[in-house]
């Protein structure tokens, strides 16, 4: 005999929190990882074109006849874009959902490819300015997200993993960025020519979801549970910004990432310095980063989800970027180019794999706040100092060398590691998903002993009656009348227990 929850009425476990409900919908969805792939699609498109002139800084430096430190700005203006309009998307984003900030983001990027195409005359600079500030304005719908859409379409067994693959198409789209615009740009003086092929450039770059119908984790359904009249965007942020922890794993965040954002934007610069001709080899080095942090990126994901050490992960690949900068600073200028291979392969292999590790240590620290603003409030950090460490490196470059540009970056990396070390592994997340798993075991195994029918008029056909309550509803009640279970009985509603009872004995006593 089955019993049934009536409509409307909520379990014990649900009124006090949601646990119940937030158990009974966890699934995944088989969309997921078609979702997963349509984002990093186009977060590559718009990662390319940010990288897309930093990489052959020489030649649009000729081409149009400005400064280097002009065509530095058109990397930069992505990070100067991104920290007013942070909040504003982080608004949309809780208010209208993924979908709207997705299209936005792809057409964006899309009108921004266009206007490049505009720009292909030397006195056209402005144009391509124009058309660089789209991109920008489509990266703030773009750079943010992994984390988020791990989230809402991710298990808390594969998040992490997701939030690496995320990041991963952004990464893709840097290596992209510094391969093939020296390959297909090479350093000619013919200005006709060098148009034609910047114009081929320019003309590569020219159905999703908002979330799956049931959340992916526990910690995830209480989210979605919650009322929106309960939360407040504005007190989100307060409360981000009074979290201790997460304020040093922003500033932290902010200084390494900053480093590879100068350390990308001014490579070509340091390298052609060094190895005078050799842009195509600047763009490969450029790519070997990539390409090795990618796989870091990926390796820390599928770490994360396997042993959820957030905090000693972060902090050991802090440790190795910093040493990775270390042994890069020094051996650039040994003449050697596959040394300068070697060492910027182990640099971006650390450095580039913490972007994940960072989106989700940040979720750890502040759930349940939206993932949105806490990896916006990163990047934000990350804009700031990738434009002071570019600006900085590019000017102690100029005037000192690469040498001392690139300790400058050490000197960075290092005081982010000893800032690392004081973060509390504080894994609120991890913390729900484990307590809301524990609820759902003690429902459905624990049988609440509603005690012993004692019957006083008929001893003889005496029985006992268990109810069986979990995190669901009442699902069971069997009532042994002598020694034959009345299984085939119809369902019954929870109203009818009393009744049930009654039938047992006159005077049932419970004993809970």
């Amino acid at each position: 005999m089955v019993l049934q929850e009536p409509a409307g009425a909520p379990s014990p476990l649900t009124a006090a929190g949601g646990v119940g409900d937030a158990a009974a919908e966890v699934q995944l969805s088989r969309l997921r990882w078609a979702v997963l792939l349509l984002f990093s699609s186009y977060s590559l498109c718009n990662a390319f074109q940010w990288i897309q002139y930093g990489s052959i800084n020489n030649v649009f430096v000729r081409f149009y006849g400005v400064s280097a430190f002009a065509i530095d700005w058109l990397s930069m203006s992505y990070m100067l874009i991104y920290i007013p309009l942070l909040f504003p998307v982080a608004w949309l984003l809780d208010k209208r959902g993924l979908r709207l900030i997705a299209l936005a983001g792809s057409a964006l990027n899309a009108v921004g490819a266009w206007v490049k195409l505009g720009s292909l005359k030397p006195h056209l600079f402005p144009v391509t300015v124009l058309g660089q500030v789209i991109c920008g304005l489509a990266q703030v719908f773009i750079l943010g997200m992994p984390s988020h859409i791990a989230s809402v379409w991710f298990g808390s067994q594969e998040v992490s993993t997701a939030c690496s693959i995320a990041v991963f198409g952004n990464q893709l789209g840097i290596a992209a960025g510094f391969l093939i615009p020296p390959v297909l740009i090479p350093n000619v003086e013919d200005v006709e020519k060098l148009a034609y092929y910047i114009s081929i450039m320019f003309f590569m770059t020219a159905v999703f979801k908002e979330k799956p119908p049931n959340p992916p984790s526990r910690a995830q359904a209480l989210i979605q549970s919650r009322p929106a009249a309960e939360y407040s965007y504005v007190q989100s942020i307060l409360r981000l910004l009074r979290n201790a922890n997460f304020l040093l794993l922003m500033v932290t965040y902010g200084l390494n990432v900053g480093c590879f954002y100068a350390l990308s934007t001014l490579l070509n610069r340091m390298v052609i310095h060094h190895y005078p001709g050799e842009e195509v080899n600047a763009g490969r080095i450029g790519l070997t980063i990539i390409l090795s942090g990618m796989t870091g990126a990926l390796i820390s994901g599928i770490w994360l989800d396997k042993t959820k050490t957030y905090k000693q992960t972060t902090l050991v690949v802090y440790i190795m970027s910093l040493m990775g900068m270390i042994v890069y600073t020094f051996t650039l200028s040994l003449g050697h180019l596959w040394v300068v291979f070697v060492t910027a392969g182990l640099l971006g292999f650390f450095m580039t794999g913490y972007l994940p590790l960072g989106f989700e240590f940040a979720v750890e620290l502040t759930y349940p706040e939206s993932e949105g603003t806490s990896s916006g409030l990163l990047n934000v950090s990350a804009q700031i100092f990738g434009i002071a460490l570019t600006i900085s490196q590019g000017q102690i470059m100029d005037r000192f060398g690469t040498m001392a540009g690139n300790l400058l970056l050490c000197s960075v990396l290092f005081l982010g590691t000893i800032m690392t070390a004081f973060i509390k592994a504080d894994l609120r997340r991890q913390q729900a998903n484990l307590e809301n798993e524990q609820t759902r075991l003690q429902g459905s195994n624990q049988i609440m002993d509603y005690g012993t029918v004692a019957c006083k008029s008929n001893p003889i056909n005496c029985h006992s009656c268990s109810l069986a309550y979990t995190h669901q509803a009442w699902i069971s009640l069997e009532l042994h009348w002598g020694c034959e279970p009345l299984s085939s009985a119809p369902l019954i509603s929870a109203s009818d227990i009393s009744l049930a009872l009654q039938k047992c004995c006159q005077k049932p006593t419970l004993i809970p």
